[in-house]
């Protein structure tokens, strides 16, 4: 049997006002759950893991923070991908943090 041992690297940049806190930290992991590709995210020399509501809000990552998404896995090119886009559009939140239609 083989292993799919594809991985795919991005870096993104936290560019909502707020930064990473939990309602974005939460978009982030319900997206990140849907691929079967373990996904982590680097910062300071730390790994996050990316499915993961409590890793990702210990990441305090404020507007700014440079990150380094990591996936492993059959789908991690879709998943990375999915993700970096999630944290371009500044996880769809205005400026005060509310949901942006």
């Amino acid at each position: 049997m083989s292993h799919d041992t594809t991985v795919a690297h991005r870096q993104v940049v936290i560019l909502n006002r707020l930064g990473l806190h939990v309602r974005p930290a939460m978009k982030f992991v319900e997206l990140a759950s849907r691929f079967q590709a373990e996904v982590c995210v680097r910062h300071n020399n730390n790994e996050f893991n990316g499915k993961s509501l409590l890793s990702l809000t210990m990441m305090a990552a404020e507007c700014g923070t440079r990150l380094e998404l990591e996936a492993r896995g059959p789908d991690a090119a879709a998943a990375v991908e999915a993700l970096a886009q999630l944290v371009s559009a500044r996880f769809h939140e205005d400026d005060d943090g509310e949901p942006m239609e």
